[in-house]
């Protein structure tokens, strides 16, 4: 059998999410089948984070550290904010994103993976951009320069991505927050957490020119935001 080769991965990958978050998004907004729509978001979760893994190459063992490391703190951080209200505020998931541990779904472990890993490709690949344009006019970009610009410039970005994730999230009771909103606090949380992630992003050594996972951030982020501008 013949292998497939990368950039069919990937366009095979991109044409799959793009499929399903359009039909997502028609299905919740408008057919009568909304319910079924949202009951079926981990089924879309497990099969985005199926796709970054198919595309990734050289699955190696910084890789499967790196993911091992986002799922344990993005559990064990939401674990002490359900239960202690000490990280993020007060809040509590619903039954829609399936089995629980300690009140917080598996789920959310794999979406902090997704959500830094797809930031941290994102930004690597401007950072680099830059630092060819800057090697192009004879300038020489300082590395601790970069390294700031990608851990800083992509918890920003993770960070904006749950701005938007947050109230569409809420209509659709994946979460509540006992506030009915979330406070400002929840957003320093989510940044000093994806900066730390983003940290250690930076320093393993696996490889970070994964494409899909730059199309499927657009992809989700445009999803959420549309649900968020027409969701009644």
């Amino acid at each position: 059998m013949q292998k497939v080769s990368l950039p069919v991965k990937k366009n095979i990958a991109i044409f799959i999410a793009i499929l399903f978050h359009v039909c997502g998004a028609i299905g919740i907004l408008f057919t009568p089948y909304k319910d079924w729509f949202i009951a079926n978001t981990p089924f879309n979760l497990l099969l985005m984070t199926a796709l970054l893994f198919w595309v990734q190459q050289r699955k190696n063992i910084g890789f499967f550290l790196f993911f091992s490391i986002c799922f344990l703190v993005g559990m064990g951080t939401e674990m002490i904010g359900v239960n202690t209200g000490r990280l993020f505020g007060n809040y509590h998931y619903g039954t829609i994103l399936g089995k629980k541990l300690n009140g917080v779904p598996f789920l959310i472990g794999i979406n902090w993976f997704m959500v830094v890993f797809s930031a941290g490709i994102l930004m690597s690949k401007v950072t680099n951009w830059v630092e060819d344009k800057y090697d192009s006019l004879g300038v020489r970009l300082k590395p601790s320069l970069k390294t700031f610009s990608l851990i800083f410039d992509g918890a920003i970005l993770a960070t904006l991505f749950d701005y938007h994730l947050e109230p569409v999230a809420i209509k659709l009771t994946f979460w509540q927050w006992k506030e009915g909103t979330p406070p400002v606090f929840n957003f320093i949380c989510w940044f000093a957490i994806s900066a730390n992630l983003l940290w250690l992003f930076k320093i393993l050594h696996f490889d970070k020119d994964n494409q899909f996972a730059v199309h499927l951030l657009i992809i989700q982020a445009l999803f959420f935001i549309t649900l968020q501008v027409y969701l009644p």
